[in-house]
């Protein structure tokens, strides 16, 4: 068991409540306050009172007791959420302590009884009582929370709507909290704590930045705080529920193997052979390994993965006054690996030192198993083992020696004791408590020569480590500015890429483009006449190259629509572009309306040929726009790839028959016009 009886110098508050109902609107508590600091003597120095629960929670603000005790944790919290909550709202050191137990609590008077702790049924007393025993270190510590917090760095105002000079401002924002998550950054390193990061970008920094910390609040250097454009929030992690912890925890017989070096490791397991705990470091020293293996259990065998036992082994060993035990010759790796091939553990070091604590354990099993079988049910076999196994004495010696210690002796000396060979158990004391002051004192020596070594080692480690941070922080600068420069060049890589598709689409419309230019100055004889979409016979090819060869053989592009539609009109302004005086032919002239007509008149072409007749909709737009609209069965129209080219005297031909039928129409209209206006006099007339 744990040698430690109490608490630690501290002030310890007893609670239990005085009337009243915590669901309630005003609960009174009757609160005990047992100071322990600055008394010379044992004496604890009480303070009582009955507070309301806004005083209680003043006090504990004010003083941060170490421990604040109650025989029921509902007495200060509604339910298991606002159980939480008050546990997220007590300092730091302070922990909320169920002397009663865990999840099945006991009678309060029952667990005083069993400690010697006067009782009473007034809630002074029930109040007293939970303190005194919190102050023995009796009870489970509720927790709701992890050793893990999480630093929030983030936006202390808002970016706004929007204004004239809102990029700037959310650019300084965002610069703001990325540079203060920088300072938390180097705080966490300035500090070895272990942490993962986790940032938002945006744009001009971040917009949060969130710190995954291995540590308390109270152990972090960074504290919850807002500063104009930048806030931080410190908050621990909580755990799926309410848990218990006990304030002692029983320390058992244990199998200890430690694999020593730069890094130490130790794992720590059970008489039953099931692995307790295993552990691994660089930086702690042997007092502090020593520490962690109290924590976990009494080492009753130290056992080495090598033969002989290394010396730091040895030193650790004597430390326990424990058995030692060493292979006949070194593990093989293979074996190690077998035997722990069940066990998680992170590195080599943690490998070696569970291979030789479960390499003692079985070597030891079979002798574990006899020495069970002869201890009775009601002494503790664990202490009988570790007996035998640290003063290699018989199971019968060692329970005799057991039961004699747990005789009352009497005052009158015994006569018979004095006849027999074996030594009294006071001789046997002084006997073994001698050869431990002589192990000591040899033990003191070989620590002396160790702490000077260690103060060496220490010196040097720390210069190491001052240039491995400032190589780190150097190398995390480099990544940094890799890891941008990697981003920058793959931003640059897309927009290359956008950039060549842009400039293949570009290329590709020039071609187009300087065919069309191409076509624009040569000689319609020139081109090849397989393409004519005209029903013309051989002879008439022959006799308009003839007259084309005769006029100098001008020719003048042709834009193709394949159908008179919004979608068609698009598709051609896309590949080509429609421009005021270019020659227009759609191939397919139906189904246009009012909108399509309107916007190629915009255009202002200077005719426009159609296979197939126009909407009447269509025609009267483009008549109104004084469009020539004429059939593309008079026009020659060659056509080249997706190239079209037509003659200029075909065009002008065109041209000149849509004025005579423009003109014929336009009298048409006016007459018209002059017959509706004499119907419409003679029509009031006749009124």
């Amino acid at each position: 068991m744990n040698d430690r009886t109490s608490a630690l110098d501290s002030v310890v508050f007893g609670v239990d409540i005085q009337s009243g109902d915590i669901r309630g609107d005003s609960p009174s508590y009757a609160l005990v306050v047992l100071d322990t600091r600055d008394t010379e003597s044992d004496e604890v120095r009480i303070e009582r009172d009955v507070v309301s629960f806004r005083k209680l929670r003043r006090l504990i603000e004010r003083d941060e007791p170490a421990i604040v005790a109650t025989d029921n944790m509902y007495e200060l919290a509604a339910d298991k959420d606002d159980l939480v909550r008050f546990l997220r709202w007590l300092p730091h050191e302070t922990r909320l302590v169920q002397v009663t137990g865990s999840e099945r609590p006991e009678p309060l008077s029952r667990v005083a009884s069993r400690h010697g702790v006067p009782y009473g049924k007034e809630p002074m007393k029930e109040a007293e009582a939970a303190a005194r025993l919190a102050l023995a270190n009796v009870g489970y510590e509720v927790a709701a929370f992890e050793n893990t917090t999480t630093v929030k760095v983030s936006r202390g105002r808002s970016t706004g709507k929007g204004g004239w000079s809102q990029d700037r401002y959310t650019r300084r924002i965002h610069g703001s909290v990325k540079k203060q998550a920088r300072k938390v950054e180097a705080a966490l390193d300035e500090a070895n704590l272990d942490f993962e990061r986790d940032v938002t970008e945006k744009y001009g920094g971040y917009s949060q930045a969130l710190f995954t910390v291995e540590a308390r609040p109270q152990d972090i250097p960074v504290s919850t705080h807002r500063s104009g454009d930048t806030r931080v929030e410190i908050e621990r992690e909580r755990r799926d529920g309410i848990e218990f912890e006990p304030l002692v925890k029983r320390r058992d017989r244990v199998i200890v193997g430690i694999d020593p070096g730069t890094t130490t490791a130790v794992a720590v397991v059970g008489f039953d052979g099931r692995v307790l705990d295993v552990h691994s470091t660089r930086t702690a020293d042997t007092a502090a390994v020593i520490e962690w293996i109290i924590e976990r259990g009494r080492p009753s065998l130290v056992a080495a993965d090598v033969q002989p036992m290394p010396e730091t082994v040895e030193k650790f060993r004597r430390s326990f006054d424990a058995a030692g035990w060493a292979p006949p010759s070194d593990i093989p790796v293979d074996e190690k690996l077998h035997r722990t091939r069940d066990i998680d553990y992170e590195n080599d070091h943690e490998r070696d030192a569970l291979a030789a604590a479960l390499f003692a354990f079985d070597d030891h099993e079979d002798q574990f198993e006899r020495i069970s079988r002869k201890v009775p049910a009601d002494v503790d076999r664990e202490e009988v083992i570790a007996r035998v196994l640290v003063r290699e004495e018989s199971v019968e010696a060692v329970l005799r020696e057991m039961n004699d210690d747990g005789d009352d002796t009497s005052d009158e000396p015994d006569e018979t004791a004095h006849e027999e060979p074996e030594l009294t158990p006071e001789e046997r004391e002084i006997r073994d408590l001698k050869s431990r002051v002589n192990r000591l004192e040899s033990h003191v020596e070989d620590l002396s020569e160790t702490i000077e070594e260690k103060d060496e080692i220490i010196d040097e480690y720390k210069d190491e480590l001052s240039e491995a941070r400032r190589e780190e922080r150097r190398e995390a600068r480099e990544r940094r500015e890799i890891n941008r420069l990697e981003r920058e060049n793959g931003r640059l890589e897309r927009k290359v890429e956008s950039l060549e598709s842009e400039n293949e689409e570009l290329t590709e419309k020039l071609d187009r483009l300087k065919s069309l230019w191409k076509l624009d100055h040569s000689n319609f004889a020139d081109v090849n006449t397989n393409g004519i979409l005209t029903s013309d016979s051989e002879w008439e090819v022959a006799e308009r190259k003839s007259e084309a060869n005769e006029s100098g053989g001008n020719l003048v592009p042709v834009k193709i629509v394949e159908q008179f539609t919004n979608g068609a009109l698009d598709e051609t302004v896309e590949q080509y572009g429609i421009a005021a005086g270019d020659v227009v032919y759609l191939r397919d002239a139906s189904g246009a309306g009012r909108t399509t007509a309107e916007r190629l008149a915009d255009f202002d072409p200077r005719v426009v040929l159609r296979a197939g007749n126009l909407s009447e909709v269509a025609d009267e737009v483009l008549f109104e726009a004084e469009i020539p609209v004429a059939p593309a069965d008079g026009v020659a129209i060659q056509e080249i790839d997706e190239l079209a080219v037509a003659r200029e005297s075909d065009v002008a031909a065109a041209i000149a028959d849509w004025e005579d039928r423009a003109e014929e129409r336009q009298k048409e209209q006016q007459k018209e016009m002059v017959d509706q206006i004499i119907s419409e006099h003679r029509a009031e007339n006749r009124r």
